[in-house]
């Protein structure tokens, strides 16, 4: 299982918009995600409901740190 990391630092006003930029469409694209999915979603509340509060966190555009991690699990996808 490999790990991977990115860190986005948000020193400025401009930082700050790119990253609340990146989260409006992460959020944005797994909410139409689940909803395309009608009846059987595989995006769970938890995790919609998660992105919120990062997205709501991130429109205050203050200093800070933003860190990203997936990991692999070297699985395969159900079909």
């Amino acid at each position: 299982m490999g790990q991977h990391e990115a860190t986005f630092e948000i020193h400025s006003k401009s930082d700050a918009h790119a990253v609340n930029m990146l989260m409006e469409r992460v959020y944005d694209s797994l909410r139409e995600e689940s909803m395309i999915i009608e009846g059987n979603s595989e995006i769970p509340n938890e995790m919609l409901e998660a992105f919120e509060t990062l997205r709501t966190e991130m429109s205050q555009e203050t200093p800070g740190r933003l860190t990203l991690v997936y990991e692999d699990t070297k699985g395969h996808f159900e079909e």
